[in-house]
């Protein structure tokens, strides 16, 4: 079952690159909440250290307090730097604890095909489920494949409550041929003599 995480946020007044910047330096992620259609998009900063220390701990729910009052949200987006050590930006998306949502989930491939070489074709999915019931990650075993062989969304184990939101074809991952390059022994130069040098 996946727990929450209290955040405080702080409004953010004015906007820019500039202003991003001077948050980070101060250790804060620039965010946002997305508009739900009734209620307007909100901007505001959270303190890094706390952010990545959830997201270290599989914490999927977070509880935002924005100007006195508390939202339930979900990270929908992460904005990262080039290299992708730090976050630049956090989206998060309105959830109810009571209606179900969709979310993405990180895959944990387990084992080694019997024959070939694992390919990953994705490394998560999005899966619909209660807020609270969002699993830290799904195990994938692919100690059964052989060369060849292929799992697909359908062969996934999901815990009680959690169902795919992709279609159930879509292909996880296979195991494929490994191909191994010889290189070709260099042809020795001929001598004066015409002979082959040994």
């Amino acid at each position: 079952m996946s727990q929450s995480k209290t955040l405080k946020a702080e409004p953010r007044t004015r906007k820019g690159t500039r202003h991003a910047r001077a948050l980070r330096q101060q250790g804060r992620i620039p965010a946002c909440l997305l508009s739900d259609g009734t209620v307007a998009a909100v901007e505001f900063s959270i303190d890094t250290h706390a952010f990545m220390t959830a997201r270290r701990h599989h914490v999927h729910l977070f509880e935002l307090e924005i100007g006195g009052g508390i939202e339930t949200a979900l990270v929908r987006d992460l904005q990262w730097d080039t290299f992708g050590e730090a976050v630049l930006h956090v989206e998060f998306k309105r959830v109810r604890r009571d209606v179900e949502t969709d979310a993405e989930v990180e895959l944990e491939f387990v084992g080694h095909p019997k024959t070939g070489a694992l390919n990953h074709l994705v490394t998560h999915v999005t899966v619909r489920c209660m807020p609270a019931l969002i699993p830290d990650g799904i195990e994938v075993p692919v100690g059964h494949l052989e060369q060849g062989g292929l799992i697909v969304a359908r062969d996934l184990k999901l815990p009680e409550g959690v169902q795919l939101a992709i279609p159930p074809e879509t292909p996880i991952a296979n195991a494929v041929l490994v191909k191994i390059e010889v290189e070709a022994p260099v042809a020795a130069a001929p001598t004066a003599e015409g002979t082959v040098a040994a």
